[in-house]
This record gives C-alpha cells, sequence and structure tokens, in this order.
C-alpha cells in the first residue's frame, strides 16, 4: 500500500500533463415533437487553457449524410449557413452557456426539418490537437399528435353537491410514450391549483389543497375506456368556484434514462360556481386588560358565535407571537406543547372549554417573558362517512397584545450620538448613561444592541457585571480589526465606536443596562432592567450614485474633432474612490470594449483594441470632481459608433480589503462620421445580343458620372440564369485593380475565356467572353462600387450602383446530317463475303466527328443488337451480337472516301442472316474543347439471307449380284457418283438385309431372292461396319466380327470384303453414305444422306462350286477370264495414278486432329490364269497406316 500511493500519485501527475480534449453531448437519439423547445447540451473537458470554451453547432441532414451544416456558434455570428441564419438571428436558434466549457443549444420552434445528426464542435485552444474535439448525437422529429379535448359549459351548483367532469385524451405517437394527465382549478388571475393528477408512472397526487380530500375519497380520477378520464369530486365546498379544465403531457424516455415532457396541451375549461349554504360563524377574544405586573393571573376567552353549534364540530387552537400554545378538537382535549405542557403540569397554566360557544386560556402567575400577543384561531370541521375529520373554513379574531412588567428599578438610561444621520464610511460614536437613586452596591451589566429596519435585533457588544467586554457573534471579526470598541469611561457612562461605518450599521442603537444587586443568600439578582435608543441613519454611498454622458457634436464629418463628457454624480469626498471606463461600440457590431480606464488609485490604462485611439485620443479628468472628458481628432469611420462610460464605486473595508458598491453605465452617445454624398451613376441602358457559339460576347458597364476625380471602383460582374434566383459571380475587380474570379467562373471553367479591359477614359469597363457556348446564355449585368480614401487613409466604399442587363443568346449550329435511306436485300451462301454500306450525304460541320454504329433484327427477336462501333476516335468496337455469334476476326471494316463506310462479313455462316442497318451520331467540340452529340440519324436497312449449299450426293444404284463359293470373300462397294462440295467428308455404313426364309433350309437362287424382295420387306437390317466422316470406325457386326476388311481405293469408292464367306451370309447388302460440310465456324454439320441399291449375294455351299458354274456356263466363261484383262490393266494404271496424286494431296485427306483419314500401301496381286481364280486388289489388315 506504501508503494502504491506514489504510483497514484505520479500517475495524477503525468495524467494532468497529459490530459486529453474530450467533448461529449447529450446521447441520442432524442424524438421530439415539431414546435416543442428543445435543449441539448454539451461539454468539453481535458483542455488546459483558456477556461471558457467555445462552442460551434452542425447539423448533417438524413437527404444529405455527408455534408455539414452549420447551425450557430459561441464565437462567429457569420457560422450559420443561410437556412438558419434568420432563426439565429431572431433568437430562435441560440446557444446558453452554462458553464465555462458547458453550453445548451436551444431550438425554441422545433421543425420538422431540423432532424439529423447534430455535431458539437470545440476549436482547439490548446498548443497541439490531443484528444476528441466533437461529438455527435441524432434527433428525431416526430410529428406532435397529443389531443385534450373538453366541452367547454357553465355549471351552477349549491355547497356539498357532487361534481363530474370528462376530459378526452388521445396520441398517435408511434414511438413508446407515457401520458400523465392532471385536472386543475384557475380561480382568476391566481395561478392554477392542481386538484388531482395521474403521473407518467400512473400514481395519483393531489396538490396540498386537495390531498386531504382525496386520501378520504372525496376527490376521484377515473379512466373510463382507452382515452376518457372523469374527474369526481362528492361534496362541493365554496372554495372549489372556479374554472376547471384537464391538462395533459405525452412523455418519452431518452437514452440517459431521464424522462422528458415532449408537449403538453390543455383543454378548453369548465366554469363552476358553488352556491354556499348558510354555515358563517364568528369569532372574538376577550380579556380584563393589557397591563400586567409579573405574578399576576390572566384569562383569555375566545368566543364562538353560530348557528346550532352543537350539532358542528370545531376545533380550536392557542397562539402566543405566532407560536402554538396548545390545540383542541371537536373532543374538547387539549393538546399543549412541550414547553406550555410543563407550565399546565406544575398548574401554572390552564385550557379549558367551558361551554360549546366559551374557550378558555388562563395563565395564573405570569412572567415577563409571557408579554406579547395572544390569539386563538377556530376551524370547523365536517365528520366524513368513516368517521374522519376534515377541515373547512378558518377563523381567527385580532391579536391582543399584552405586557408584563417587571419589579421597578431605580436606575434611568440616556443614550446620546455624535450625529443621526451620516454618509457610509463615516465613524459613529455613542455613550450611554445611567443615573441612579440608592443602592450604591448595585452593579451593571450593559448589552450594545442594533434593531435593523426589519426590527432585528444582534448583539454589537456587552459588558456584563464583572467588567469583562465581549462582542457580538456578528461583530467579532470587525472586533479584532478595532473596527467596533465599547469602553466603560467612568462607573456609570459607557461608550461605544463603529468606525468606517456601513449601510447594513444603520438602525436603532439600544443601550440596555440590567441593574444586579445581591441577595442574602449570595446570589446576583436582577432588580431591574431599562434600555434606551437612539436612531442612525446611514445614507450609502451608492445613493443618487449616477453617470450621464453627454456631447456637443454627435455627428462630424471626415478629419473633424469631437469630444464626448462623462459627469457624475453626487459628489464624493476624496477617501470615497471612483473607477471611470470609456467603452465604445464600433458601427456594424455588437460588442462593446473597453478604451481607456481611470482607476480608483489615479492610473491610466488602455483597453486592448485601443490602438487605433491612443495617437489620436486625449483624456482628462477633472480635480474637482470625477467627472472625465475624452477628445478625439481627426475622425473617421473606425470612431463612428456608440460610447458610454463606466462609472465604478468603491468601498475600503475595515480590513483594508477593496468592495465595488455600485456601478453605473451612462447613455449611449452615437457619434456618427459622415461620408460624402455620392455621385455615382452607372448607364442603365439594355441589350439584347443573340450569336453562334465560338464567338465572343462583349459586355461593356459605363460610369456615367463620379463623386472624385479621385474615386477607384470595384467592378463586380454577375450573370442571372432563368433557373437561379440571383445573380451569380461571375468576375470581380477590387479597387485596387486586383482580380477575383466568382464561384459561376470556377464552376463553369470561365476563367481561361474571360478578359477584362480598364479604358484609358476611366469610366469605361469592358468584359469578353472568349468562345462561347450555348450554357453562356443569360443575362449579364455589372455592379460598381465607388471607394474612397478615408482620413485614417484606408479604403470605403461609398456607393454602389448595378447597370442594366444585357441578354445574351448563344445558339448551336443548325443540325444538317443526313444519310442515304436506300434499302435493300442480299443473298449469299456460306462462307462468302458480305459488304453492307453506310453513306453520310451531308453533314453539319466539316469539324464534326461521326460516331458510327452497325445493328441488326435478327428474326424472332424484336429488338436490335449491335454488331459493331466506330468511335469518333476511329476506334472499332465489336458489339455484343458479334462476341455471340463469333464474328471478331470475320469483320473489316473501310472508308474509302468521307462518309462512306463499309462493314464486311467475312465467311458468313446462316446465324448471320438478318435485318442490318447503320445508325451515325454526329458530334461536334464545343467552346470549351468538350465534344457534345448535334444530330443523329439512321440509314436504310438491308436484308441479309445466308444460305448453305444445296445437296448434290448422289450413290451408284446399279450394282451387280453376285454369287461366291464357301470360304471365299466377297466385295460390297459404295461408289459415290457426284458431291454437294469438295471440302465434304462421308460417313460410310453397310448393311445386311436379311428376307425372313433366309438361313433355312437350302440357300434359294438369285432370281428366288430378287423374286422374295418384290414380294416382301426385309425383316431385318443388321450394321455390318461404319466409318464416321472423322474415319472412326464403329464396332463390327457380331456375325461378321473379324471377317471384315475395309478399303478406301478412291476418295469417291468405298470397298468393304467379307472374308471367309458362308451360307449365312447369303442375302442383299446396301451402304448408306452421309455428307458432312463444315461450317464457317469450323464445326463439321450433315448435308445429306444416300442409300445404295442393295447388293444380292449368293453363297454357294461345298457341293457346289464357283469352278463348275463358270466352266457350265459359256457367256460366264468369256466374262470372267477374257474380259477382265483389260480392264484390269486399266485399273492398276487408275491405282498408281491415284497414289501419285494422293501424295501430293495428303494434307487434304487428312483426318480428325491432322491424322491421314486411309492410306493404301501397295497392293498385293495375287493372278491366276486358270479360269478359277481371277486377279484380286486386296487391302489386308496392317495395309492402312
Amino acid at each position: 500500500m506504501k508503494c502504491f500511493i506514489p504510483v497514484l500519485s505520479c500517475l495524477a501527475v503525468l495524467g494532468a500533463v497529459t490530459a486529453q480534449r474530450q467533448v461529449s453531448v447529450q446521447e441520442g437519439p432524442l424524438y421530439r415533437t415539431e414546435g416543442s423547445h428543445i435543449t441539448i447540451w454539451c461539454n468539453v473537458s481535458g483542455y488546459q487553457t483558456p477556461s471558457e470554451q467555445n462552442f460551434q453547432w452542425s447539423i448533417y441532414l438524413p437527404s444529405a449524410p455527408e455534408r455539414e451544416v452549420q447551425i450557430v456558434s459561441t464565437v462567429d455570428s457569420s457560422f450559420p449557413y443561410a437556412i438558419y441564419t434568420q432563426r439565429v438571428r431572431s433568437g430562435k436558434i441560440y446557444v446558453e452557456r452554462i458553464q465555462e466549457n458547458s453550453t445548451l443549444l436551444h431550438i425554441t420552434d422545433l421543425q420538422a426539418r431540423d432532424a439529423g445528426e447534430y455535431e458539437c464542435y470545440t476549436p482547439n485552444t490548446d498548443t497541439r490537437y490531443f484528444g476528441s474535439y466533437s461529438a455527435k448525437m441524432n434527433l428525431v422529429v416526430i410529428p406532435d399528435s397529443l389531443q385534450t379535448t373538453a366541452v367547454p359549459q357553465t355549471l351552477h351548483k349549491v355547497e356539498q353537491d357532487p361534481l363530474e367532469l370528462t376530459c378526452e385524451v388521445a396520441t398517435e405517437t408511434i414511438q413508446h410514450s407515457h401520458l400523465s394527465v392532471a385536472w386543475l382549478r384557475r380561480r382568476g388571475s391566481e395561478k392554477p391549483v392542481e386538484v388531482i393528477a395521474l403521473s407518467r408512472d400512473f400514481m395519483l397526487r393531489s396538490s396540498s389543497e386537495y390531498a386531504q380530500r382525496q386520501s378520504l375519497g372525496e376527490v376521484r380520477l377515473d379512466k373510463l375506456g382507452a382515452s376518457t378520464f372523469r374527474l369526481t369530486l362528492f361534496h362541493l365546498q365554496p372554495a372549489d368556484q372556479g374554472e376547471f379544465f384537464c391538462e395533459a403531457a405525452e412523455w418519452i424516455q431518452d437514452p440517459d434514462g431521464s424522462w422528458y415532457a415532449m408537449t403538453r396541451k390543455r383543454s378548453e375549461g369548465t366554469v363552476v360556481t358553488v352556491q354556499p349554504t348558510d354555515k358563517e360563524f364568528t369569532v372574538r377574544l376577550e380579556t380584563e386588560k393589557r397591563l400586567y405586573t409579573m405574578g399576576e393571573p390572566v384569562e383569555f376567552r375566545c368566543i364562538l358565535e353560530a348557528q346550532n353549534i352543537p350539532d358542528r364540530y370545531f376545533a380550536v387552537s392557542w397562539a402566543f407571537n405566532s407560536s402554538l400554545i396548545a390545540s383542541m378538537g371537536p373532543n374538547a382535549v387539549p393538546v399543549l406543547n412541550s414547553e406550555f405542557a410543563h407550565r399546565e403540569a406544575r398548574g401554572q397554566l390552564k385550557v379549558a372549554k367551558e361551554n360549546d360557544g366559551v374557550f378558555v386560556l388562563k395563565i395564573y402567575h405570569l412572567r415577563q417573558e409571557d408579554s406579547g400577543k395572544y390569539n386563538c384561531r377556530v376551524t370547523e370541521r365536517e365528520k366524513t362517512v368513516t368517521g374522519e375529520f376534515i377541515d373547512k373554513e378558518s377563523k381567527r379574531p385580532k391579536n391582543i397584545p399584552i405586557i408584563v412588567l417587571p419589579i421597578k428599578s431605580s436606575i434611568s438610561v440616556e443614550v446620546a450620538s455624535n450625529a443621526s444621520v451620516v454618509l457610509e464610511g463615516e465613524n459613529l460614536r455613542f455613550s450611554c448613561s445611567i443615573r441612579a437613586a440608592g443602592r450604591p452596591q448595585a452593579r451593571f451589566s450593559v448589552i450594545w444592541q442594533l434593531v435593523d429596519r426589519l426590527n432585528r435585533r444582534s448583539n454589537i457588544m456587552w459588558l456584563d457585571r464583572d467588567g469583562t467586554v465581549q462582542p457580538g457573534a456578528s461583530y467579532w471579526e470587525r472586533s479584532s480589526f478595532g473596527g467596533v470598541q465599547m469602553e466603560q469611561v467612568q462607573p456609570n457612562a459607557f461608550s461605544l465606536g463603529i468606525f468606517n461605518s456601513r449601510k447594513e450599521d444603520e438602525g436603532q442603537y439600544e443601550c440596555h443596562v440590567t441593574e444586579w444587586v445581591r441577595a442574602v443568600d449570595g446570589e446576583w439578582q436582577v432588580v431591574g432592567e431599562r434600555r434606551a435608543s437612539t436612531p442612525i441613519s446611514i445614507t450609502a454611498l451608492e445613493t443618487g450614485f449616477a453617470v450621464t454622458a453627454i456631447s456637443r457634436t454627435p455627428g462630424v464629418t471626415y478629419s473633424d474633432s469631437f469630444d464626448l463628457q462623462c459627469i457624475i454624480k453626487p459628489h464624493y469626498p476624496a477617501r470615497v474612490p471612483v473607477s471611470v471606463t470609456w467603452r465604445f461600440q464600433p458601427v456594424g457590431t455588437v460588442e462593446f470594449h473597453d478604451l481607456v480606464t481611470f482607476t480608483r488609485d489615479g492610473g491610466v490604462q488602455w483597453g486592448d483594441r485601443s490602438s487605433s485611439f491612443r495617437t489620436r485620443t486625449a483624456i482628462e479628468k477633472a480635480e474637482s470632481s470625477n467627472n472625465v472628458r475624452l477628445s478625439v481628432s481627426r475622425a473617421s469611420d473606425t470612431e463612428a459608433g456608440k460610447y458610454q462610460c463606466v462609472a465604478e464605486l468603491w468601498r475600503q473595508n475595515y480590513n483594508n480589503s477593496w468592495t465595488r458598491l455600485a456601478e453605473r453605465t451612462s447613455n449611449l452617445l452615437e457619434i456618427r462620421v459622415l461620408q460624402p454624398v455620392t455621385k455615382l451613376q452607372v448607364s442603365k441602358s439594355k441589350r439584347t445580343l443573340t450569336l453562334v457559339e465560338n464567338r465572343p460576347i462583349q459586355l461593356n458597364c459605363s460610369v456615367k458620372s463620379q463623386t472624385s476625380q479621385n474615386s477607384h471602383f470595384a467592378v463586380l460582374w454577375y450573370v442571372h440564369k432563368p433557373s437561379d434566383a440571383d445573380g451569380k459571380l461571375i468576375l470581380k475587380t477590387t479597387h485596387n485593380s486586383a482580380f477575383e474570379y466568382g464561384t459561376y467562373a470556377e464552376e463553369e471553367g470561365l476563367r481561361a475565356r474571360l478578359q477584362f479591359e480598364r479604358h484609358v477614359s476611366g469610366g469605361l469597363f469592358s468584359l469578353t467572353v472568349q468562345r462561347a457556348e450555348v450554357s453562356d446564355s443569360g443575362s449579364y449585368y455589372c455592379h460598381v462600387e465607388e471607394w474612397l480614401l478615408s482620413p485614417n487613409y484606408a479604403w470605403y466604399k461609398l456607393a454602389e450602383e448595378v447597370s442594366g442587363r444585357t441578354e445574351v443568346t448563344v445558339k448551336q449550329p443548325d443540325s444538317r446530317l443526313k444519310l442515304s435511306h436506300v434499302q435493300g436485300n442480299l443473298s449469299v451462301l456460306e462462307t462468302r463475303q458480305v459488304q453492307l454500306e453506310c453513306v453520310v450525304l451531308n453533314r453539319t460541320s466539316a469539324a464534326s466527328q461521326l460516331v458510327v454504329e452497325w445493328f441488326v433484327w435478327k428474326p424472332n427477336h424484336p429488338e436490335r443488337e449491335a454488331v459493331a462501333r466506330l468511335s469518333r476516335e476511329a476506334t472499332f468496337h465489336y458489339g455484343d451480337q458479334a462476341a455471340r455469334n463469333n464474328l471478331k476476326g470475320r469483320l473489316h471494316l473501310e472508308s474509302p472516301s468521307s462518309g462512306v463506310y463499309r462493314l464486311f462479313i467475312q465467311n458468313v455462316a446462316v446465324q448471320d442472316s438478318g435485318t442490318y442497318s447503320c445508325h451515325v451520331e454526329e458530334w461536334l467540340p464545343s467552346p470549351s474543347g468538350v465534344w457534345y452529340k448535334r444530330a443523329e440519324d439512321t440509314a436504310g436497312q438491308t436484308a441479309v439471307t445466308v444460305m448453305r449449299p444445296d445437296a448434290a450426293l448422289q450413290v451408284d444404284t446399279v450394282v451387280p449380284n453376285a454369287t461366291v463359293s464357301e470360304k471365299a470373300a466377297f466385295q460390297l462397294d459404295c461408289s459415290i457418283v457426284s458431291r454437294s462440295s469438295q471440302d465434304s467428308r462421308f460417313a460410310v455404313t453397310w448393311y445386311s438385309l436379311r428376307t425372313k426364309a433366309a438361313g433355312k433350309g437350302e440357300s434359294p437362287s438369285l432370281e428366288e431372292q430378287e423374286a422374295e424382295e418384290q414380294e416382301e420387306d426385309p425383316a431385318e437390317r443388321t450394321a455390318l461396319l461404319s466409318v464416321g466422316p472423322d474415319a472412326v470406325f464403329g464396332p463390327e457386326g457380331g456375325p461378321w466380327e473379324g471377317r471384315l476388311r475395309f478399303q478406301r481405293l478412291s476418295p469417291l469408292l468405298y470397298r468393304l470384303t467379307v472374308l471367309q464367306a458362308s451360307p449365312r451370309d447369303t442375302g442383299n447388302y446396301s451402304c448408306r453414305v452421309e455428307e458432312w460440310l463444315p461450317s464457317p465456324q469450323r464445326e463439321w454439320y450433315r448435308l445429306t444422306e444416300e442409300e445404295s441399291a442393295p447388293i444380292g449375294i449368293r453363297v454357294l455351299d461345298a457341293g457346289s462350286t464357283l469352278q463348275s458354274i463358270i466352266c457350265a456356263n459359256d457367256a460366264l466363261f468369256y466374262f470372267v477370264f477374257f474380259y477382265p484383262f483389260p480392264i484390269f490393266g486399266i485399273l492398276i494404271i487408275s491405282i498408281l495414278l491415284v497414289r501419285f496424286k494422293s501424295r501430293g494431296s495428303s494434307k487434304n485427306s487428312d483426318g480428325k486432329n491432322g491424322v491421314p483419314l486411309l492410306w493404301i500401301k501397295e497392293p498385293h496381286l495375287n493372278y491366276s490364269p486358270t479360269c478359277l481364280e481371277p486377279p484380286v486388289l486386296s487391302i489386308h489388315p496392317g495395309a492402312i497406316d
């Protein structure tokens, strides 16, 4: 713990050194109603100097949450923005300073537009920035929906009648709020009295006047339904007479937990008159005499006079000097306070009820302190149904004072003073003389007392019978400084001195002398007391203290002199110092500042802002008085304003400190320093000017007359647009020829286009706006200010005047853009080229730039799509349609001549079909170099139709039937007679067409098969082998798997050889050819397909050989052995030629991914000269690369 205390001390020191500024604002959001008076507090702490801080309030509106709108400041009167300036000046928005570092923002008439985020900002006053300087909170303004209604009426009631009144209270606030409802009674100009109220916490309460009646159930407040509140008074009293109305308040809980009354509403009133019944009563107080001696008895009788007293209830209370002695209720049982209860217990006092109308107070042995005023009070009470009593009317008679004289003494006292009327600060001296007859051994105790005007008695000093002097409690300090002294001048003479008197010393000075004699038992006993007094009136120093300021020259011109006199009344002695300060409020300001002060000790002290006065001002104070004269020479407008003098009256205290007794401020003296009468005149002639953009705008401003040859002029050029309420500043030339560009010139970029000229004559000013734009159109005028040099060598504005207006209209050049609107139709095959032409026949300007854009309307698509766009910078851009249809790379644009644009679509495809058109925009440069679109036009449409080539595929349909022996091979040729395109590829599939009778019993003859084919369709269609356009083989048919050999003898001839024939192979065979073409996007598509005629194949079993068949038929023998030789020779030559050609064009016959589709090696030639084996050209497995 011992180590912890130094650490805390160090941290406290460091915290004080490095304290950071902290701004705090009332926590939000706050909900307030329209029209209410709202306050928002803001505090700042953690700063160093000065003690008084400044505050600036701003708002961020919901419509522009990033934009600060300034409201009010404690330091800058020009701080508010225009929308708040009027409300700040009128006091509807102001800042109240609570402390030096704490303020309240007041908005007296809250509006809906005041909602937003409020920021409290405190400017930095320290040597560095450290901490936070602003804080924010949200204010939500909601409508005032509280309604309080009651039916206005006038009711006449009789005492003890009941009263019922209703009031409707409703609100539509969506926020969570509480309502408080109160019924009040108003009588004339008196303050309204609360009868009963329901608080926002649903608690019932009444004012002190109705609290007892509410507790007894005589006053009720009931809620009927959702919005009705009923007031009930069961037994009206005459005091209830007046106007009753209800008041409702809507409360909302702020984020800090406190409740705030957003709005209050009062209903119309109901006037209630109560006719009292005859229950009046009177009270009288009696006693035998008024003067008594100590030890005598006294009896006071309180007599009650009323009707039916036995049937009514009365309570009586006795008072002495307004203090309660005893009270007695209707049960006649007295209750005494503690002091008198003791005396009553000792039989010295009695309180009793003599009969129904007489009450007695009796004191058997009077004391001297029993002197005073006695009285009784009678209160009529009413007994309720519960047996309790409630107070009604109360009355009391006049006080009866009695005096109890002590035992007579033989002394007399006289008091004398040095003066009865003195001026504050003068000394007071009093003497108290005692004359005594006999009793030489008597002693005296003396008390000096002061009784002020309010009859308040205070002890100044006293001397007891033993000669000890003691000051009173309120004079102890003054006595210690010697300001109050008491002496015993002679045995029977005493003096009192009060030095440097004050106003509070005024009053009745009393010398209270008590005579003491020693009794037989040795105790001192008071024999008698005597008092004597003398009045002292003290004139306060500030009495009649006044100051007046006068001047004989309230209005002067430049360079004249003027005198100001500050006259102080009354004339004070030299011991009373007066300080005088001359204060000055310059014209156009709201605050005074001190010029010069004559201090109380005779010194002269100049103010902080009086530097301009010191060299031209003389100040003089009269010796015989405190009057001060202020003389100012060479007057100028800086000395114009309001003057006043402030006088301070000082008093030196008993402890040598000074107290400022009073301060008086004189009347205001306004000194007007007049300027020369102006003669400024500016030409008011009006002009109208119409021109085409890029031309100069020449504006003139002519001064016809001026006040002085030495006048200088400031010229402000303005332009007024129809959409603006006021003109906007373009350029300002000050009186010293300095240029300042206005906000309009900055916003519109006019600085580089403005040229100002002051002509030699001095009265003509010209402004030229180069390269005029359409936006420069408007009403132009000049604002001329005339400036002169003041006596203190400062320029001042003497007068100002506005010229006539020049209406300027700047037009754009007329549009002349025109395109060719010729319609067209184009039909073209795929992979060809399409040319689209856009011709500009005329344009607005040769310097214009064109934007050319092509669009296409696709079938079944109503919206046009962009194909390509040529910007005005000659940059070519692809449109969305080009990206979707792979047009990029296929579009080509050229412009063979000015105004002619051709768009080429190369390698067109079917999806390129559509209606094409071009749209041209013409752009012109503005004078400021900004390009703008002046005109646009659309050319005629061209319908483009892209077609695929016609199908020309033909397969050889004339194929002879064949008969082969078992285990032999037979060939199925597929010959393509014609093709649609040289770029086409083929897919070939061989099929077996089986009849239902095939394969059962013996093999039928060829003639029988043809007859069966004519009679019925084949029931079975089985694929042997398929080769795709990409040279990919399909699976072999099940019955022929492993026995098939494929050959491509030429680009148009395909052969399939079936090895190891069996009788099951007997049947019809055909080939189907599909022709595939490449699209412009290099995607293959099937153009058409064709199937050959069926080939009849008959396979003989082992019992019937081919040799026997051929040799048995002479025609067949010659066909087989003699005719094939020349044919075979021609075939060999054709194959050799095809082979050599295919080597040169192998790249053109590549398959998928560049692999050769088919490549035929040297064929194996098997030849037999017999009639049994004809020569065969075959492709064996492994012969195809």
